[in-house]
């Protein structure tokens, strides 16, 4: 958690509390603080439909608190059948996490601490939708940077993945499963990063649209997302690179050296491709070093490092020639170019390669 989130969180619920109590004239509105806390949250992303949902949630709860509670009073029996009917409501409506359980909460308030009365409910909704709006307001004010987080996010993931073909590489050389299946350990933990990055870019989409402050990066976050699809393939493609790795190492395969020598140029390509993303995907000559180096990779990604080895190894070159693909299209080059810059492993192959490239 960043220092701004809780800065936004604290002035929203504040904020929240005056505008329902001075310029409203509510005496009690709860609701109004609550609402704009979660409807912020500590992430990012979604806020628009997070308000919304809050809303919807505490007008399901409470209103069917207010009608339940005044038909049979309160008690324990009744807090379970309020706070039931108020999710299975919630559920048949949207089904969504924040509408279910704003629902619950607010059911079980007016069942306990606030007696139902003509005017509570639609005072308790004004409450819940001018939070969620303060919310917005607070986050288009005080704003995060909408690059910032995405951009860190996807030079951890990349920096990773250098690691872990850097240990690939490693094992492979010494005939060491150990170092590999450790490196297929830290290859997995990559999907929590990569989802990260996902709701980083939905946040800096929304922060770019909503903020004054940041209208200018909105070609610069969508310059960004578009790494999102083929950067998740890259890093799934090298789990399996590095799985066959270790299959390979433990049924003492048949492997070609320079096989081993592509897995490590590859990991000094991948950390090339983090400083250029790093740099925000607009360093020029970072990302041409960055291809330029990739396609050095292409090039020694020929059928004939695996024509007398085993499955293992073919499936490890496969996964080397779709990573760099992946990687390729990370730095802006388009999919169809970067599977020209592959070496063909048949007659005819569906994207011929480059005309200008001899292998």
């Amino acid at each position: 958690m960043t220092a701004i989130p809780i800065l936004q969180c604290a002035l929203a619920a504040g904020c929240a509390w005056w505008v329902a109590t001075v310029p409203i004239g509510h005496q009690k509105p709860f609701f109004a603080p609550i609402a704009a806390v979660v409807s912020l949250g500590v992430a990012l992303g979604a806020r628009f439909r997070r308000s919304v949902e809050l809303v919807v949630g505490v007008a399901v709860g409470v209103g069917i608190g207010d009608v339940l509670i005044n038909m049979i009073g309160s008690g324990a029996w009744q807090i379970v059948l309020v706070v039931a009917l108020a999710m299975i409501a919630a559920v048949l409506l949207d089904g969504g996490p924040v509408i279910t359980v704003q629902a619950a909460s607010s059911a079980v308030l007016v069942a306990t601490l606030l007696p139902p009365g003509a005017n509570g409910g639609f005072d308790r909704m004004i409450d819940a939708l001018t939070g969620g709006l303060v919310g917005v307001a607070v986050v288009a004010m005080v704003p995060t940077n909408p690059i910032l987080r995405a951009k860190d996010t996807a030079g951890e993931i990349l920096g990773v993945a250098a690691e872990v073909l850097r240990m690939c590489a490693d094992g492979l050389m010494e005939q060491n499963a150990k170092t590999i299946a450790e490196s297929l350990h830290l290859a997995r933990d990559t999907q929590a990063k990569i989802d990260a990055l996902r709701n980083d870019l939905r946040g800096g989409h929304e922060i770019s649209r909503i903020s004054p402050l940041h209208w200018n990066t909105r070609a610069k976050v969508a310059r960004l997302a578009e790494i999102a699809d083929p950067l998740d393939n890259a890093v799934r493609n090298i789990r399996v690179l590095v799985r066959r790795s270790l299959s390979l190492v433990r049924d003492d395969e048949i492997l070609d050296p320079r096989l081993v020598d592509e897995v490590e140029k590859l990991s000094h390509a991948v950390e090339t491709v983090r400083s250029a993303t790093l740099a925000g995907l607009e360093d020029r000559p970072g990302l041409a070093e960055a291809q330029r180096e990739l396609r050095a990779v292409a090039a020694g990604a020929r059928f004939d490092l695996v024509r007398k080895a085993g499955l293992s190894a073919s499936v490890v070159l496969a996964q080397l020639r779709s990573t760099i693909v992946d990687l390729l299209q990370v730095t802006g080059v388009d999919r169809k170019a970067a599977l020209a810059t592959l070496p063909p492993t048949v007659p005819n192959p569906f994207v011929p390669p480059e005309p200008d490239i001899t292998w």
